[in-house]
């Protein structure tokens, strides 16, 4: 009896420490509408709007999300990567290595200006990197720069190609309210200094992150 009744309990200890449904979907109706609210309003959302969105009460988010700077890392990261994974598969699909190079970057700061909290977060990823992020944007424009490598000037580094992007990005951020698309300029002079035809050489070294 002794033993059947240690069983019974191990087996009801292991049903409380499984997840429970109700658990799971509350979790992820919070990243979901998490999602959604930062990109229309940036890091600076109060989380009451986040909870009201996503059905639960506040005190179920921050079971979940004990602080807010943990439920806006779990959205970012996870937006982040879907984006860099979607980029460098259209990378890999374009045919023109410049225009692959070009697309991406289009496609980089867009994705930024329709994101309010990538794009607030974008401008720090240099000086505070997140190494996954970074490791993973390096990936995507390392295989572009080899790929376009006799267009390119000499000497320009896939470090130059991340903070490139990196500056750009603060671009958006300081300019998509007042003069949307004035990114798209500069990302067009930008493009057109990293050509071949200019030869001098660039000056000092492109520092690694």
């Amino acid at each position: 009896m002794a033993v059947g009744g240690s069983d019974g309990e191990s087996a009801g200890v292991t049903r409380r420490r499984a997840p429970r449904v109700d658990a799971i979907r509350n979790r992820e109706a919070i990243i979901e509408a998490a999602a959604d609210v930062l990109a229309e309003q940036g890091t600076a959302v109060d989380v009451r709007e986040i909870a009201r969105r996503s059905g639960v009460g506040m005190g179920t988010l921050y079971r979940h999300f004990p602080k807010k700077e943990d439920l806006v890392h779990t959205v970012l990261r996870k937006d982040f990567t879907e984006w860099a994974e979607s980029a460098r598969q259209a990378a890999i699909d374009a045919e023109d290595p410049w225009a692959a190079l070009a697309d991406f970057y289009r496609q980089a700061l867009a994705g930024s200006a329709r994101h309010r909290a990538i794009m607030e977060n974008f401008a720090l990823t240099w000086s505070t990197p997140d190494l996954d992020g970074i490791n993973q944007l390096r990936v995507v424009l390392e295989e572009l720069r080899v790929r376009a490598a006799g267009l390119l000037r000499p000497g320009v580094t896939t470090d130059d190609l991340l903070l490139l992007l990196v500056s750009l990005g603060h671009a958006v951020e300081i300019t998509d309210e007042c003069r949307p698309q004035l990114w798209n300029r500069l990302l067009h002079i930008s493009l057109d200094g990293l050509r071949a035809d200019h030869h001098e050489p660039l000056p000092g070294d492109a520092a690694p992150v």
